[in-house]
């Protein structure tokens, strides 16, 4: 896939600690708000098939719905068993109200 920008979300729409999501292509990608700052995330968990959005996020960590693995949202480093592989992720712009970010 291309290193375009791609708009995935409008800030305002975006609530503190909460996530949402949306798809570029093929990629599924989670979209946080922490701290007033927009963060994006592969959504998808690298242990088993379960979408990141539909999980549980607290003080900057997301945790997995199906197995409880948690990865931090800002470096996608993964914080233990079940998971051991990282989740990628991806810069994030804001263009007036338009949140994009930059897959590759």
């Amino acid at each position: 896939m291309a290193e375009d920008w791609h708009k995935v979300a409008r800030r305002s729409e975006l609530a503190e600690g909460e996530i949402a999501s949306a798809t570029v292509g093929d990629k599924q990608v989670a979209i946080y708000l922490i701290d007033g700052e927009v963060h994006a995330t592969d959504n998808i968990c690298t242990h088993a098939f379960a979408c990141l959005s539909d999980g549980y996020l607290e003080n900057g960590i997301i945790e997995c719905p199906l197995h409880a693995g948690r990865f931090e949202v800002k470096t996608g480093k993964a914080l233990g068993a079940p998971v051991n592989v990282d989740i990628a992720v991806y810069a994030v712009k804001l263009v007036g109200d338009d949140v994009l970010v930059k897959l590759g």
